[in-house]
């Protein structure tokens, strides 16, 4: 059985979707991961494996073949433990496959399955409003994604509360938008860039503790 769950990978600012396919099928017991996958995303399958043992859930003594398409995309980052614990889990017939065609999941799993915040949501709620689908993205960043996109999101604390969720035998609560605050706009020491004699001024000053009056034309 092949099962397929829906991810974005970064390029910049851009989100671009990936498609994690999950294979489960006979012979010697191997989990790989292929598609121009990094060492982050290489490393995903022992996250994943620490995450579902820690729900009492064991992998199949199969073969296990998690592919993320298209091949030639590079894909980087922690986001990816989420869909491919999805699309394995949707392989192993734990939870419904075709449900998972509605939503982009964005995530990293703690050996424990939490579902922790990964950099990238806010690029990943854009992109699931253009698709017009669905962001299943950890708790902690559920404001961030909501502000960013009207489409449903579905912010789940740790794995197993997630898998209730789409079952329907829990409801996680809806995140409210997050709200943006207006900084006030000052003066930055920082952007001071050559001017030798303005560095060696603010040298002297921080070394006696000395006052500052910035003057501004």
């Amino acid at each position: 059985m092949v099962a397929l769950v829906r991810t974005v990978a970064y390029l910049g600012l851009e989100a671009r979707g990936v498609e994690v396919q999950c294979s489960v099928a006979p012979g010697l017991p191997k989990f790989n991961i292929v598609g121009l996958a990094d060492k982050a995303v290489g490393e995903s399958k022992e996250r994943v494996r620490a995450a579902l043992s820690s729900m009492g859930l064991a992998l199949p003594p199969k073969r296990i073949t998690i592919n993320l398409s298209p091949a030639d995309l590079p894909k980087e980052g922690s986001h990816y433990d989420l869909p491919i614990a999805l699309a394995l889990l949707a392989a192993m017939g734990v939870t419904d496959a075709e449900q998972l065609g509605d939503w982009i999941a964005v995530g990293e799993l703690a050996l424990d399955a939490r579902i922790v915040p990964s950099p990238g949501v806010l690029l990943a709620a854009i992109h699931a409003g253009a698709e017009e689908v669905g962001l299943i993205c950890p708790k902690g960043q559920g404001a961030e994604a909501r502000w960013a996109s009207e489409v449903p999101v579905c912010a789940a604390p740790d794995l197993a509360s997630l898998l209730n969720h789409l079952k329907g035998t829990q409801r996680l609560p809806d995140p409210e938008p997050g709200v943006v605050e207006n900084q006030a706009v000052a003066a930055d020491l920082k952007q001071v860039k050559g001017q030798e004699t303005a560095k060696r001024a603010l040298e002297i000053a921080a070394a006696g503790g000395h006052n500052l009056l910035p003057l501004f034309p």
